[in-house]
């Protein structure tokens, strides 16, 4: 039997062992190195865990809105009854809007469409896509989505260019530690920190390479937020 340059060869034997990958030897070579009884060290957990001021409170919520326009985000600060109205006039005219299901009854103005699970070019086709969060941290700006009700999938606070979220009041927390522990590491996370942008190209600064070109946030002081 002959072989050409892009033959399989032949056969391996029935019973033969199946080939080890690359990733496979590796761990092999590291458990080996290790040995037998080798065991995870102690992890530290003395690092700050909180803020100085609770959930919602005045001085969290001024770092997040000075980390958000320093990303040049655009934020506006509402009652929750002047909600509808801020969404309303951060859609531009003519738009075409992509909501995710759950969104509390009022937020969606008329015409957006409900995501029916859109394939990405057709995704493409919206203009602005509209949510909520799960929770935001001041310390560096960002707001974490989950895919919750009122969230909808990843795909959707990724591929429209604009994109708005809903934050309230006592979703802000001071720092990093207080966020991871709001969230759920079994759900699919996305976190923003303002809009998308990059510099990998002589350190020159593109927005919408990555996500969402503009990020709009309405802020959303509660009745009884924290002092």
């Amino acid at each position: 039997m002959t072989t050409g340059p892009h033959s399989a060869g032949p056969p391996a034997p029935t019973g033969a062992a199946a080939p080890i990958s690359a990733r496979e030897t590796v761990l092999a070579r590291i458990r080996s190195a290790l040995g037998a009884d080798a065991a995870p060290g102690p992890v530290p957990r003395d690092y700050r865990r909180a803020g100085e001021h609770p959930p919602g409170a005045e001085p969290v919520l001024d770092l997040l809105i000075d980390r958000l326009m320093d990303y040049k985000a655009t934020v506006h600060r509402v009652a929750a009854d002047g909600v509808p109205a801020a969404i309303a006039d951060a859609v531009p005219a003519g738009a075409r809007l992509l909501v995710p299901d759950g969104l509390p009854d009022g937020w969606a103005p008329p015409g957006a469409e409900l995501d029916a699970g859109f394939d990405a070019a057709t995704l493409d086709t919206f203009d602005v896509v509209l949510t909520g969060c799960a929770a935001a941290v001041a310390e560096t700006g960002t707001i974490a989505l989950d895919g919750s009700a009122g969230q909808g999938r990843r795909a959707i606070s990724l591929v429209p260019d604009r994109h708005i979220c809903v934050v309230r009041a006592d979703q802000v927390v001071a720092t990093v530690p207080e966020l991871l522990a709001r969230l759920d590491p079994r759900r699919p996370l996305t976190l923003v920190s303002g809009p998308s942008a990059t510099s990998d190209i002589e350190l020159q600064r593109v927005e919408g390479v990555h996500g969402p070109r503009t990020l709009i946030v309405i802020l959303v002081d509660g009745a009884h937020r924290a002092t």
